[in-house]
Order: C-alpha cells, then structure tokens, then sequence
C-alpha cells in the first residue's frame, strides 16, 4: 500500500494498473461547505498493490489517471459509484469506461435494497471493517497511516467481492439484468443538472400553477447561482424561503423585506432585486407556459387491493428469483400498473418484464391469481 503525491509516480502506477482487466476505485471527498464535492483522495487497487492517490498535492497533474478511466481495456470496479463518477464527470467531462459497480450487482443476486459495503465485505472477504476513520475530514494533511489503511481497504476487498458476485451473475446468466441497470450509471444525463426542473424535488402544497411557475424560477436561479459560487444551495436560500417567496410573490423590496430567513445583505444587494425580477417574469408568464400539475382521477375500483397483490406477487418473484424488491420494481410503478389503463413504467420492460411485469399483468386481467399450492404462496392460472 502505498500514498502517491507526484506526477511521476503516478504515471508508473497507472501504467502498471493499465496491463489488469480490472481495478478496483473509490474517492474521498468533503461537500459540507462547498456545492460540487471536493475530490480529496483516490483509492485504486490493482491485483497485487493498491495505492492512495492525493489529488490535493503539490503539482500533481490527474490526467494519467483520467486516461487510465478511459482505458475501455480496464475494468473500473466501484461499490456505489454514483457519487464518484459525477466527481469524475464534473472534472472530466467524461465518464470512466467500462465500469462495474458491486452494489447494483449485489442487488442483482439479491442481496437486498442498497446493501452496503461492510455487509458485503463480511459476506465474501469474513472480515469486519474498522470504522472508526470514517469520518475523517478527507481535506486535512497530512493523513494517517490508519487513514490511509482504512481508506485503501475499500479496494483492496472490493476485488473480492468483484469476483464472487460476478460469478454468481454468470452462473445464474443474469448479465443482461447488470448491463441493463449500469447503463443509468454510463448515461451522462444521470449526472447533467437542469435547473429548470429542481422545483420538481420541492414539496408544495399548492398546485397553483402561477405559484409553481414563481418557485420554478427562483429554483432556476438559486441552482445555478450555487453552481457559480460553488456554495451549497441552502446557503443561498432555503427550500422553505423559496416556497413563502412563490406563495406569497412580492412586488417590491418593502414586501420582500417582511419575508423570513432573508438576510438585510440579500435585500440590500442585487440578488433581492433579481428575484423581485424574476418574479415578475414568472407572473407575466402566459397560463400556458406555467407548471401543470395533473391531478390524479378518479381510480378504478378495487384499486387498493389489487396494489397489495401486486406487492404480494413482488414478494413472491423477488424470493424466487432472489433479488432485491427495490430493483425489480418501485412502489410508484405498482401503483400506476394498478391505476393505468396503458402504464408505462421500468417494471413492465427488459429483465423486469420477464420477472415480474408479465406476471403483474396478468394478475390484473384476471389470467392468473395468488393462491396456495403445497403449502407455499404461488401464481395459480386462471386460463384452460
């Protein structure tokens, strides 16, 4: 194990790393203060070495390490790489090629919702993590030698895991499942932010379209200005402030000034007066060109029940096939399956369909029903 700090050594540990068919990665960062994470180390093991690179040292220039993420000869392995890749993406532009990522594959064979690395690292390595440099503030230096020992762990044993989860994949000829879920991971509009629909994630309890349309464009504004400043959004304005502000809509910076939460350096400032604009263009927006929030309609009857039957048959083919409820299908798709007269939802296409949808279906159209069969809970057919 090893901490490289310059641009050299770390150009003769990417070559070495560029001659595996895979290496295991993960990153340490810091985002408490800061919009985008702070990339504070980079953990790569390789089969018989596994290094610590420190992107914070003096001089040190990543780009052997970006070509070595694009080596598509090189499997990259990352347990939950979501929050890793999109440090990559934002340094890069890119996303690193091929990759693998142990927690969708351990939810795959069915290892349940999200399972963590610990769990796995039991499961596969029969080791228990020491975590007690799990919360270490991955900016200071110098690091620790336990620092540094607990933070290469995670790919010394994540190559271990790599290897026997794969091979029950295959075993069990469920690739075609994995490649159909990476390719979320692989698509850079996972990563892509448009600040047009952050209003989405804010819960109003107003459908008021010329309310919506007030929250979406300070959403706008308050993301990309965070974004700029590099600041987290709720140093710029809470989600709380911005619903009063839609709710209410100030015309003028006296109105604005009786809101709460906004400080006298914000009224004072050119940011008051850009939301008093931005307003302004929100209230001056054609009807048309406000949110739309569509009601749901009236539900067919017998709705509710048929939504607790087609959990209980998720149950069912999630044991059978032994893998994870949460990936085969979510609570919002069971609802619309049950609702919709035509649901288009990730649960009725792919792998998905082949082990449940179809089944989903035909319980809803009275083809088959739940029903015991040798004392265990099965699908009976209604047909013939």
């Amino acid at each position: 194990m090893s901490l490289i700090t310059n641009t050299t050594d770390l150009i003769a540990f990417c070559k070495r790393a560029k001659e595996e068919s895979y290496i295991t990665v993960d990153t340490e960062f810091v985002r408490e203060h800061t919009y985008w994470s702070q990339l504070c180390l980079i953990q790569v093991g390789l089969e018989k070495e596994a290094a610590a690179i420190d992107p914070l040292a003096e001089a040190m220039d990543l780009t052997p390490f970006v070509d070595l993420l694009q080596d598509h000869r090189v499997i990259k392995v990352f347990h939950s790489a979501r929050q890793d890749i999109e440090i990559f993406y934002h340094m890069t532009a890119q996303i690193p090629q091929p990759l693998f990522d142990t927690q969708i594959a351990a939810m795959v064979c069915g290892f349940g919702d999200s399972v963590g690395y610990d769990v796995l690292v039991q499961k596969f390595a029969k080791i228990s993590i020491d975590k007690s440099s799990r919360y270490t503030h991955w900016a200071q230096r110098p690091l620790t030698e336990k620092q540094l020992h607990y933070a290469l762990g995670d790919v010394i044993h994540l190559r271990v895991i790599y290897e026997k989860l794969l091979k029950i994949i295959k075993d069990e000829d469920r690739l075609h499942w994995l490649e159909e879920e990476l390719f979320i991971l692989r698509n850079p509009k996972t990563y892509e932010i448009d600040p047009y629909a952050v209003w989405e994630k804010i819960r109003a309890r107003s459908a008021k379209p010329r309310m919506l349309a007030v929250l979406r464009e300070i959403a706008a504004w308050r993301e990309i200005y965070a974004q700029e400043k590099n600041l987290p959004r709720s140093r710029i304005m809470q989600d709380s402030i911005m619903l009063g502000l839609a709710a209410s809509a100030p015309h003028s910076l006296a109105e604005l000034s009786k809101m709460r939460g906004l400080s006298t350096s914000f009224l004072e400032g050119n940011r008051g007066k850009t939301v008093l604009g931005l307003i302004e263009k929100a209230l001056a927006l054609p009807i048309e060109d406000c949110p739309q929030v569509q009601k749901e309609g009236v539900s067919p009857p017998g709705t509710s029940a048929l939504i607790e039957m087609l959990r209980l048959l998720l149950k069912i083919k999630a044991e059978k096939y032994h893998v994870a409820q949460k990936l085969i299908a979510t609570n919002a798709d069971l609802e619309t399956i049950a609702r919709s007269s035509d649901p288009q939802v990730p649960a009725l296409e792919g792998w998905r369909r082949e082990v449940f949808g179809n089944a989903a279906l035909a319980l809803k159209t009275g083809k088959v029903a739940i029903g015991i069969k040798d004392h265990r809970i099965t699908l009976i057919s209604l047909e013939g």
